[in-house]
Protein backbone atom coordinates (compact mmCIF):
# COMPACT_ATOMS: atom_id res chain seq x y z
CA UNK A 1 0.00 0.00 0.00
CA UNK A 2 2.93 2.51 0.79
CA UNK A 3 4.42 1.74 -2.82
CA UNK A 4 0.83 2.21 -4.25
CA UNK A 5 0.82 6.11 -1.90
CA UNK A 6 4.21 6.79 -3.67
CA UNK A 7 3.69 6.38 -7.05
CA UNK A 8 -0.02 8.54 -6.79
CA UNK A 9 2.05 11.16 -4.99
CA UNK A 10 5.34 11.10 -7.82
CA UNK A 11 2.50 11.06 -10.78
CA UNK A 12 0.74 14.23 -8.78
CA UNK A 13 3.94 16.17 -8.61
CA UNK A 14 4.85 15.26 -12.26
CA UNK A 15 3.73 17.56 -15.17
CA UNK A 16 2.46 14.92 -16.58
CA UNK A 17 -0.45 14.34 -14.11
CA UNK A 18 -2.36 17.65 -15.09
CA UNK A 19 -1.86 17.70 -18.52
CA UNK A 20 -3.31 13.76 -18.21
CA UNK A 21 -6.34 15.30 -15.89
CA UNK A 22 -7.01 17.83 -18.35
CA UNK A 23 -6.87 15.30 -21.35
CA UNK A 24 -9.20 13.16 -19.57
CA UNK A 25 -11.75 16.30 -18.75
CA UNK A 26 -11.38 17.11 -22.63
CA UNK A 27 -12.16 13.81 -23.68
CA UNK A 28 -15.24 13.28 -20.96
CA UNK A 29 -16.84 16.51 -22.69
CA UNK A 30 -16.47 15.64 -26.25
CA UNK A 31 -18.04 12.06 -25.15
CA UNK A 32 -21.04 14.01 -23.85
CA UNK A 33 -21.17 16.25 -26.71
CA UNK A 34 -21.27 13.12 -29.00
CA UNK A 35 -24.04 11.20 -27.18
CA UNK A 36 -26.36 14.42 -27.13
CA UNK A 37 -25.63 14.64 -30.66
CA UNK A 38 -26.48 10.85 -31.87
CA UNK A 39 -29.61 11.28 -29.16
CA UNK A 40 -31.07 14.04 -30.91
CA UNK A 41 -30.51 12.72 -33.87
CA UNK A 42 -31.75 9.41 -32.90
CA UNK A 43 -35.19 11.16 -31.52
CA UNK A 44 -35.49 13.14 -34.93
CA UNK A 45 -35.30 10.21 -36.96
CA UNK A 46 -37.48 8.36 -34.70
CA UNK A 47 -39.90 10.77 -35.26
CA UNK A 48 -39.77 11.02 -39.19
CA UNK A 49 -40.34 7.55 -39.68
CA UNK A 50 -43.59 7.59 -37.08
CA UNK A 51 -44.79 10.66 -39.20
CA UNK A 52 -44.13 8.48 -42.57
CA UNK A 53 -45.53 5.14 -41.00
CA UNK A 54 -48.92 7.10 -39.94
CA UNK A 55 -49.10 8.57 -43.73
CA UNK A 56 -48.64 5.44 -44.85
CA UNK A 57 -51.47 4.08 -42.58
CA UNK A 58 -53.98 6.73 -43.49
CA UNK A 59 -53.11 6.32 -47.25
CA UNK A 60 -54.42 2.53 -46.84
CA UNK A 61 -57.23 3.60 -45.13
CA UNK A 62 -58.41 6.63 -46.99
CA UNK A 63 -57.78 9.47 -44.89
CA UNK A 64 -56.69 12.47 -45.69
CA UNK A 65 -55.50 15.51 -44.24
Amino acid sequence: MKNFAQKVTRFLKSEDGPTAVEYAIMLALIVIVCLTAIQAIGTNAKNAFNDIATDLNDARSGKTN
